[in-house]
């Protein structure tokens, strides 16, 4: 069935949860996530506060009724009183502050004159305060999108909540070692077209955080919810999408949901789905309100300078100008710089004048998982590809050389360079010569494979092709 979301008057809106690369928000402890065992643990109860408006949030309440327990993992080493709300949060991370406002100019939005941290009311475990601290930072921003420009209505500072470890009916264990980690949120308007767009502006988003090159990388580093409605009906948010690229079949297929139950006559409750592998969407809980927002007395009020504020240039303009200045594709100009390379390549691609710039960024960005792929090792490139580039570079070896360099590298051996030592044309004849002798009448791609495997690493390919063909006639 095609939908024609003009026509069921979608509206759509995202917001994009980044963890921050810096300490903790209100402490000195590192933003290390741990699986070890932990040496401290913590049970609790939790239970709901009034907000600001002296009710109690419905979310807040659907989980008091499950009565649980909840079990905190913690570490002598890398997590503190602040996490086990045993003292009360230091300063606000002076860091993450500034990459927040960063992020706030770059989506064009107006910063606050004054940020006052607030409580949001959270009993499912994932915080042991029973709330979540956040800030307003900035409003009244926006992106251009192919579809038009997309409104964000707030950018937020906030703290990352705990990880889940294991869940049971009456029991929930959380691990301490995340919670904290800075958090900028990013809440869009609804002004996201149809799926498609909604991945998109996605998309936008996080090029413009890993923009900064001071947001943290990986999977769960970056969470996206996504708020939808038809025909002016009850608001629906969709939480835990772990791919981008289902995100456009999610929401069609949540719409569909929507349509089905308008069909039967049936009421669209407003509430909070999770993103499933089938592509489905599944009840989490209540929507939350305004009722589970109080003001937080523990932190000072801070006034914002973003004066000073330097904005990073974009990954995509970086793109553009790869792409122009060294003559690479797309494709590869793309994958430099969404890797954080950039700097180093360019270092490199001007260091090293004798070697094609597209070789150097295909060995940057696609060895190491090559690498990975073939051999099941990693390798840190950026450690090694210098010491072996200036080999290449001065004529010693061969360009085929240096992938198996890396990977004896990755293995943890040490590299005899001797044997990667390019021939000269007199021996790399020679050893053509045997092989034409030992294989009369053979075509010449036969013989250019036998050549190939045999001088792999020795001579250049070209140089092996041009001196194979030279011999033959």
């Amino acid at each position: 069935m095609q939908l024609d979301y003009e026509k069921l008057n979608f509206k759509c809106g995202i917001e994009i949860h980044q963890q921050l690369d810096t300490h903790k928000l209100f402490c000195n402890c590192p933003s290390l996530i741990r699986d070890d065992k932990p040496d401290i643990i913590v049970k609790r109860r939790l239970r709901a506060s009034a907000g600001e408006s002296g009710e109690v949030d419905a979310a807040a309440l659907h989980e008091v009724k499950k009565e649980k327990q909840f079990i905190y993992q913690a570490y002598s080493d890398t997590t503190c009183l602040v996490e086990l709300d045993e003292e009360p949060p230091h300063d606000v991370n002076k860091e993450a502050l500034e990459i927040t406002l960063q992020v706030a100019l770059m989506l064009n939005a107006k910063v606050v004159d004054k940020i006052c941290f607030m409580r949001k009311t959270v009993v499912d475990g994932s915080n042991t305060a029973g709330f979540q601290r956040t800030a307003l930072i900035a409003a009244d921003g926006f992106i251009e999108t192919s579809k038009g420009k997309v409104r964000i209505d707030t950018i937020c500072l906030e703290e990352e909540a705990a990880k889940i470890v294991k869940r049971s009916e009456k029991e929930d264990t959380y691990n301490l070692s995340r919670l904290g980690i800075p958090l900028v949120e990013i809440a869009t308007a609804p002004d996201i077209k149809d799926p498609e767009h909604c991945m998109e502006t996605a998309k936008k988003l996080g090029m413009i955080l890993r923009s900064t090159n001071r947001v943290k990388r990986g999977l769960g580093t970056i969470r996206q919810d996504v708020n939808l409605s038809i025909n002016g009906k009850s608001r629906v948010e969709i939480k835990g999408f772990q791919d981008l690229r289902n995100m456009p079949k999610i929401i069609e297929n949540e719409v569909k949901r929507h349509l089905k139950l308008l069909e039967k006559g049936q009421e669209l409750k407003k509430e909070v789905r999770k993103a499933n592998k089938d592509l489905s969407t599944s009840f989490m809980r209540p929507m939350p309100g305004s009722a589970r927002m109080y003001p937080e007395t523990d932190i000072r009020m801070i006034r914002p300078d973003a004066s000073k504020i330097k904005i990073p240039e974009l990954i995509s303009d970086k793109s553009e100008k790869l792409e122009k200045d060294f003559n690479l594709n797309k494709d590869l100009a793309s994958l430099i710089t969404k890797s954080g390379k950039t700097e180093f390549f360019i270092k490199l691609a001007e260091k090293y004048k004798n070697i094609k710039p597209l070789f150097i960024a295909d060995i940057l960005v696609n060895s190491g998982k090559e690498i990975k792929r073939r051999y099941s090792k990693e390798i840190d490139i950026n450690v090694h590809i210098e010491e072996i580039l200036d080999y290449l570079d001065k004529g010693k070896i061969s360009k085929e050389a240096v992938f198996e360099i890396l990977v004896e590298k990755a293995q943890g051996k040490k590299p005899d360079y001797s044997k990667y030592f390019l021939m000269d044309d007199k021996e790399i004849k020679e050893i053509l010569r045997e092989i034409i002798a030992k294989n009369k009448g053979a075509p010449l791609n036969a013989l250019m494979g036998q050549a190939m495997a045999r001088l792999r690493g020795k001579a250049d390919g070209k140089k092996i092709v041009e001196l194979l063909k030279k011999e033959i006639l």
